[in-house]
């Protein structure tokens, strides 16, 4: 479950340069040539990086503006790749976050991306979801108090599941559980994010106490860790 990303361009130069560079970054890179199909993928899967080749990319001007109005990407970090027909200033204007000249050169796309990786890294952390069976004391507004299970969580929210479809939107006021491993109790406040009328919905953190979020975020930065090395498989030496 690495860093992922997609690159719109049609330009044989750019995904020649980019390929390998996002390769020695450990970066995955999904090459699209269309901004219609680019923008149907853009809706329905989230990227940490969009490369949209502005100016010699029929229509990229319009995806890059479109990008930071969507749901799936509007956090991702974006490159935009000018040829001198787009200004920079524009290109930041309509929400880019690094901006590459043609011809793009191995070290400047190197120097772009290792720029990038951190954002790249913090923005995966906040959208993480890690599955979990675990036990959820939910409050409400009022003062009472369900239990419930969390079927995945992440550092923004949780989804849950009720033992009874009774739920009303708007109407809990926080979350009490203890992560699986830990000894210490997370109280955050919370707001409802959806439910669906059968006794699952979402829960939004709010308002999460320091020592709360460095423990939910050490504690998922581990569970990536273990992802990630599920993934690579075992290595050899």
């Amino acid at each position: 479950m690495g860093l992922k990303s997609l690159l719109l361009s049609r330009d044989p130069q750019v995904i020649q340069v980019l390929r390998p560079t996002l390769s020695k970054l450990s970066i995955g890179v999904e090459v699209c040539s269309g901004t219609a199909l680019g923008n149907k993928i853009l809706s329905s899967e989230k990227f940490d990086g969009v490369i949209v080749d502005c100016d010699d990319l029929q229509g990229g001007l319009d995806v890059l503006e479109r990008l930071r109005k969507g749901a799936s990407n509007k956090n991702s970090v974006s490159f935009a790749i000018l040829n001198g027909h787009t200004r920079t200033y524009r290109a930041f204007e309509l929400g880019a976050n690094f901006v590459l000249q043609k011809p793009i050169s191995a070290l400047n796309a190197m120097r772009g991306f290792n720029a990038a990786l951190w954002l790249m890294t913090v923005e995966r952390r906040r959208y993480f979801r890690h599955p979990v069976e675990m036990a959820v004391t939910v409050v409400f507004a009022q003062g009472e108090k369900l239990q419930a299970t969390a079927t995945n969580i992440s550092q923004s929210g949780m989804a849950i599941r009720f033992h009874s479809d009774e739920l009303q939107k708007g109407s809990i006021s926080k979350v009490i559980f203890t992560l699986p491993g830990s000894h210490a109790s997370v109280e955050t406040k919370t707001d409802l994010a959806w439910a669906d009328g059968t006794g699952r919905a979402g829960i939004r953190f709010v308002k999460v106490p320091q020592s709360s979020l460095e423990q939910l975020q050490h504690w998922l930065a581990k569970r990536m860790e273990e992802v990630d090395r599920q993934i690579a498989g075992p290595s050899f030496t």
